[in-house]
């Protein structure tokens, strides 16, 4: 287990049309540390915005892309994605 703050597990939301439309369920997606688990990005939300309790935690880990230019082949970082679902009574993030 990753000995991490609760300031380095989010890195940053992920703003797309799909994250968008979930938020009308309360569900929000983060980009996060790839060592944080599940509980520590349950902690991590809701010390960071007030008035919010997490029902649960869904996470995947995305491989990196595989990426050419011209002969030599890279790959781009793997990320590791979180879907954070509220309950019903707490505030919108």
């Amino acid at each position: 287990m990753a000995d991490l703050k609760y300031y380095d597990v989010l890195l940053k939301p992920i703003v797309t049309e799909k994250s968008m439309a979930m938020q009308a369920e309360k569900k929000y997606t983060f980009s996060v540390n790839p060592d944080a688990t599940k509980t520590q990005i349950k902690e991590a939300v809701e010390k960071m915005f007030k008035d919010v309790k997490v029902l649960k935690v869904n996470t995947m880990n995305l491989d990196g892309k595989l990426r050419r230019r011209g002969n030599s082949i890279g790959r781009r970082s793997a990320v590791k994605k979180a879907i954070v679902q509220l309950t019903a009574d707490s505030a919108d993030i």
